[in-house]
């Protein structure tokens, strides 16, 4: 039975709502998802699909939180209390040692520090607070020669951006967040859920791979001590399976900002047109030399976590050169492991937000992105 498509596109995304449908058509029966998307401010999507799924259904986001991370940091820059180029021991001066003494905010935003996780692992409960991560990375010893390679600090990035932010002002990244981003917008798109707001979350379902999907991951090869199983805090044994994270109550709760944010795809696209367009007579969040400092390049190349071809803006995925190639130079945003998207695209206005209930194979954005975000930007422009 053909599950029916809740919401509406404006005129002319037409196509976006028929390439939404294909998809679900194909799905399985439990299928749950919802794509948004803005152009110029204006809301132009707005669509879910799934048994018990509503608008306002919450997910567990995973690395798509490290958007509204790196937002707050471009404001802090913005506003003239950071400085990419300051280093980072200067306003954290327990951050020095081992090395890394001489990286900059600059390199800690663009995966550079070496810093992906830790020899001894982390506990759950560990991984749920960005304070407790930041007082044990300090006594780390980087991974490789800070500022000399980058790799993606999947648990990290968000505890480190956050340390810095709390330095410089006496406020954590969250609350900054909820204060100058979440609470003006409205936006469903949560760095600490409240408890009132728990009914509306629905836990993320693991991946539920084909035969041949399971045939690739049991051919990839990894071992307990790479740096990708070390990033990725799997090189312990009381290593969980993934979607524990989001389910844990005390994650949600805490909101770690390097993948503990809770949304919706409405969530995810509103934060991305406030930051780049006007919004309910409210002007962008970021200012042009903030918005090209976010967008630039400062590392592209080889990742030596994903052993992949990557690029990274100021904190944030150049989403242009790592998913959609056919976006606008300057496109900047984040993925999340579990198949969520979220990305701003500042030449055409356009502000994206997808998330899903179950884990997309193979991980990361899901595959289905590549399909809406054409249609969407195609009408976009």
């Amino acid at each position: 039975m053909t599950q029916e498509i809740h919401g509406t596109v404006a005129d002319g995304f037409e196509e976006v709502r028929e390439e939404f449908a294909a998809f679900v058509a194909g799905e399985r029966p439990d299928y749950e998802g919802q794509l948004c998307a803005y152009v110029h401010g204006r809301k132009v999507v707005d669509l879910w699909a799934g048994p018990e799924v509503t608008a306002g259904s919450l997910y567990g986001v995973f690395s798509s939180t490290k958007g509204a991370a790196y937002l707050v940091v471009a404001l802090l820059v913005q506003d003239g209390v950071l400085d990419p180029d300051r280093r980072v021991a200067e306003y954290w001066p327990e951050f020095g040692a081992e090395g890394k003494g001489e990286l900059t905010l600059r390199d800690l935003l663009a995966h550079r520090s070496g810093l992906i996780g830790l020899d001894a692992g982390f506990t759950e409960e560990e991984l749920a607070d960005d304070r407790v991560i930041a007082e044990r990375l300090v006594g780390q010893r980087p991974f490789w020669r800070p500022g000399a390679a980058f790799g993606y600090h999947a648990l990290t990035a968000g505890a480190l951006s956050g340390e810095v932010v709390r330095r410089a002002t006496g406020r954590t990244l969250q609350e900054l967040y909820e204060e100058r981003v979440r609470a003006p917008y409205g936006l469903d798109f949560h760095l600490g859920l409240p408890e009132s707001e728990e009914p509306r979350f629905r836990p993320v379902q693991p991946m539920a791979p084909t035969p041949e999907q399971q045939a690739v991951l049991d051919g990839t090869p990894a071992g307990p001590h790479t740096l990708a199983s070390i990033a990725f805090n799997t090189h312990v044994p009381w290593a969980g399976e993934l979607v524990d994270h989001a389910n844990s109550r005390l994650v949600r709760a805490k909101g770690p900002a390097s993948a503990g944010g809770v949304a919706s795809a409405r969530g995810l696209a509103g934060m991305y047109a406030a930051a780049i367009s006007e919004v309910d007579g409210r002007p962008p969040l970021l200012k042009p030399d903030t918005l090209a400092l976010a967008g630039q390049l400062h590392s592209v190349g080889h990742d030596l976590v994903a052993r992949v071809h990557r690029a990274f803006g100021f904190g944030f995925q150049a989403t242009g050169q790592v998913w959609y190639p056919f976006l606008g130079a300057g496109a900047f945003g984040h993925s999340g492991a579990g198949g969520s998207q979220a990305f701003a695209d500042p030449r055409s206005g356009l502000a994206y937000g997808y998330t899903r209930r179950r884990c997309a194979f193979p991980g990361g954005a899901a595959p289905e992105n590549e399909a809406f975000v054409r249609a969407v930007h195609r009408a976009a422009l």
